[in-house]
């Protein structure tokens, strides 16, 4: 039977965000919400994300005999595909066919989005409440997604590129959220497993999450997890490893 899987599947977060920048102000100065002039979709890279992407871009031309990427998916927001651009082109695969999926969007945080933490308390103390009640994993804000229904999209985009890239190495750009919910769905994790990895640690900017198919007593085979939270390309190529603060984590 022909699999439905990818040949080789690299799931990488974006590089290091304006908005990463100003979350992290934000934080510092115990204010309740993130200054920041984009719409969330058109948010660019920061200096050092850039930096970022062009330091795993060289690592995937160092190491093309372990496999380079023929088909690129990315989240359409600017800093995903401004990574993957990067990537590509220090990569040394900007031939690769390159498409941009609404599936892999970040996380709608509805009335929550641009607050901290201390915001949500101050201003929505009940969806504090709601979250501290039904977990991270299950709560949905106002006008926004839960991790389940970043999964539930998922699971579609599982089944198109399962339709046209079987068999093939791709490269998915998207963001951190989306990464942890990849791995719940293609290593059918339970809700506790999943928020047991989240807990250990952010995903940082331009890692890598390496799967390779494998034949299996499942039915078609499945991908199985080589690496995750990948930072090594970074450290070689001197680029600096960062990822969210964990207070701001939602």
């Amino acid at each position: 039977m022909q699999s439905r899987w990818p040949r080789r599947l690299w799931i990488v977060r974006h590089g290091e965000s304006t908005g990463n920048v100003a979350r992290q102000a934000a934080m510092d100065a115990g204010l309740a919400e993130i200054n920041i002039d984009h719409r969330d979709i058109d948010v660019p890279l920061s200096e050092l994300g850039e930096e970022q992407a062009a330091a795993l871009g060289r690592w995937f031309a160092s190491n093309r005999a372990d496999g380079v990427p023929e088909v690129v998916i990315g989240s359409p927001y600017a800093r995903a595909q401004k990574t993957a651009e990067i990537i590509a082109q220090h990569g040394r695969f900007e031939n690769a066919e390159f498409s941009w999926d609404e599936r892999l969007r970040e996380k709608e945080f509805g009335i929550l989005d641009r607050l901290t933490t201390s915001g949500i308390l101050e201003r929505y103390p009940e969806q504090a409440r709601f979250r501290t009640l039904l977990g991270k994993f299950y709560h949905r804000p106002p006008a926004g997604e839960s991790w389940c229904d970043v999964v539930l999209r998922l699971r579609s985009l599982m089944d198109t590129i399962g339709l046209h890239h079987a068999g093939q190495d791709v490269l998915i750009v998207s963001h951190q959220v989306v990464v942890l919910c990849l791995r719940y769905l293609l290593e059918r994790l339970s809700e506790e497993q999943i928020l047991a990895i989240d807990r250990e640690g952010d995903v940082a900017n331009c890692s890598i999450t390496e799967y390779h198919f494998v034949d299996s007593s499942r039915k078609g085979g499945e991908l199985a997890l080589q690496r995750y939270n990948f930072v090594a390309p970074l450290e070689e190529h001197g680029a600096t490893v960062t990822a969210e603060p964990p207070l701001a984590r939602q």
